[in-house]
C-alpha cells in the first residue's frame, strides 16, 4: 500500500460527486421537461379547416434522459461499492503510520478531504501548545517528507 491508495481514495469522491450531479441535472429536467409547440394546418373539432395548436413533452429526448439517468444511478450504486472498499483500505493506510500526529493529518487532507490550510488551523486547534504551530506548508512538507522517506 502507498500514497495511490488515499490519491484513488479523493478521486473516487469527486468521481462519485460529479455522477451525483448529473444525476440531479437530469431528475431536474424530467420533473419539469420542455414543452415544445407547434402549429399544423387541419381539421379542428368543429370541422372548420385552419392552423391548430399542437403541445407536448419531446419523447425522444424525454426517453433518452430517463435511461441515462438510470444508467448513472446503476453506476453511482457501484462506484459507491468501490469508494467503501477505498475507505478501507485508506484507513488501514492511514493506521499503519506510527505517528499520531502524521495519521491525524492525513485523516483531516485525504478522507475528510480538506485543503492543507485548514489542516493546519485544526492543528493548531488540536495541539495548542506546540511551541511552533503549524502551517499550510509545514504540513504539505510532512506528508511529501513521509513519502520520500518510504
Amino acid at each position: 500500500m502507498d500514497k495511490e491508495i488515499l490519491i484513488q481514495y479523493c478521486e473516487m469522491k469527486e468521481e462519485i460527486k460529479d455522477l451525483r450531479r448529473r444525476i440531479r441535472e437530469l431528475d431536474k429536467f424530467l420533473a419539469n421537461p420542455p414543452v415544445v409547440a407547434d402549429v399544423v394546418k387541419g381539421t379542428r373539432k368543429d370541422g372548420t379547416l385552419g392552423p391548430i395548436k399542437i403541445t407536448g413533452i419531446p419523447n425522444p429526448e424525454y426517453n433518452r434522459k430517463a435511461g441515462a439517468r438510470e444508467r448513472y444511478r446503476r453506476l453511482l450504486e457501484v462506484k459507491e461499492a468501490e469508494l467503501l472498499e477505498l475507505t478501507c483500505q485508506a484507513e488501514e493506510y492511514i493506521e499503519s503510520i506510527e505517528k499520531a500526529e502524521l495519521r491525524i493529518m492525513f485523516r483531516l487532507y485525504y478522507i475528510d478531504g480538506q485543503p492543507w490550510i485548514r489542516v493546519a488551523s485544526d492543528m493548531n486547534r488540536m495541539f495548542p501548545k506546540k511551541a511552533i504551530p503549524y502551517t499550510e506548508d509545514s504540513c504539505r512538507m510532512r506528508n511529501n517528507r513521509y513519502f520520500e522517506k518510504i
